[in-house]
C-alpha cells in the first residue's frame, strides 16, 4: 500500500505503555516521521494539563487533539485552537438531569484554563495548583472541553447507561475506564476533530492511518482509510478495525509504522 500522509494515534493503551512510558524505540520512529515531514496527530481523551511530558514526542510538524476532540493544540504556534466546548448553561442543565438518576456522582469540568470541580470529585493525579473547588453553578463560566462524571458504582455499565439516558441530546457521553463518564459537546468526537485537521492539511481520509484501543477511538478508526486496533484493545475495536497491531507494551504503533513507511 502507499505510505499514509497522516498518522493519528491515541495515547493511553495505544502509544503509551502500561507503565505510562513511551519507549525509546517509539520515540525514534515518530522522530523519523517528523524528519520526513509526515504529520503525527496525537488524538487523546487526556486534557491539555496531562500532556506536558508528552509534547516532545509529537515533533515540529505535530498537532494534538485533546479532550476527545474538543480542542486542537498547534505545537508549532504554541496555541490552543478550534475549541468545541459545552456552554455552561447547557452543561449545568445536563448535570442537574444526571443528578436525578445518579445522586452519588461527583463532577469536574475541563476548560482551556484548567479544571473546575465539586468538593466530592477526586482524581488519581494531583490537581493543578489553584484549581477552583466548589459550586459549579458559580465557578463554571467558560465553555467546557469536557465534563467528567465520576462514581464508584458497583455496576459500571448500569451507571454509564443511566448517565447516557439523562444526558440525552444535550451532549455526547463516552468512556475509557469504569466509573467515569466523559461528556463532550454534541458532534464532538476524535473523528470530527481529526477530519477538520486532515482537511486543513489537504489530506484525504483514505490517506490516514489511525490507531486506538478503546470505544472512544471507534469513530476515528471508522473514519480513517486504514485502521489498527491494538492487540490489547476492547473487543469492539478489534472487530471493527481493518487490522490488529501488536499491543501497546510491544510498541505496536511504532512497529506497524516502520512496516508502512519502510516496506
Amino acid at each position: 500500500m502507499t505510505a499514509p500522509r497522516l498518522v493519528a494515534t491515541d495515547l493511553d493503551g495505544t502509544l503509551v505503555r502500561s507503565d505510562g512510558s513511551v519507549s525509546g524505540y517509539s520515540r525514534e520512529v515518530l522522530a523519523d516521521l517528523d524528519r520526513r515531514g509526515v504529520p503525527v496527530v496525537i488524538v487523546t481523551a487526556r486534557p491539555i494539563r496531562w500532556m506536558d511530558d508528552l509534547w516532545p514526542i509529537v515533533g515540529q510538524h505535530g498537532l494534538a487533539i485533546v479532550s476527545n476532540g474538543a480542542a486542537v493544540v498547534d505545537l508549532g504556534r504554541d496555541e490552543v485552537r478550534d475549541v468545541q466546548g459545552i456552554d455552561p448553561v447547557v452543561g449545568l442543565r445536563m448535570i442537574e438531569a444526571v443528578r436525578r438518576v445518579a445522586p452519588e456522582a461527583s463532577y469536574a469540568v475541563e476548560c482551556v484554563s484548567g479544571l473546575l470541580r465539586d468538593e466530592r470529585y477526586v482524581e488519581t493525579e494531583a490537581f493543578p495548583a489553584g484549581s477552583p473547588v466548589g459550586d459549579l453553578t458559580e465557578l463554571w463560566t467558560d465553555p467546557a472541553l469536557k465534563v467528567l462524571v465520576k462514581h464508584d458504582a458497583p455496576d459500571p455499565e448500569d451507571f454509564r447507561a443511566r448517565v447516557t439516558e439523562a444526558v440525552g441530546d444535550l451532549a455526547l457521553p463516552t468512556w475509557t475506564v469504569d466509573g467515569l463518564v466523559e461528556i463532550s459537546a454534541v458532534g464532538v468526537t476524535k473523528a470530527t476533530a481529526l477530519a477538520r485537521v486532515a482537511e486543513e492539511l489537504g489530506v484525504d481520509p483514505a490517506e490516514v492511518v489511525a490507531f486506538g484501543d478503546m470505544p472512544n477511538d471507534l469513530p476515528m478508526l471508522t473514519w480513517a482509510g486504514t485502521s489498527y486496533a491494538m492487540g490489547n484493545a476492547h473487543p469492539d475495536l478489534i472487530e471493527a478495525a481493518d487490522h490488529v497491531a501488536p499491543s501497546n507494551d510491544e510498541d505496536g504503533v511504532a512497529r506497524v509504522l516502520v512496516g508502512l513507511f519502510d516496506a
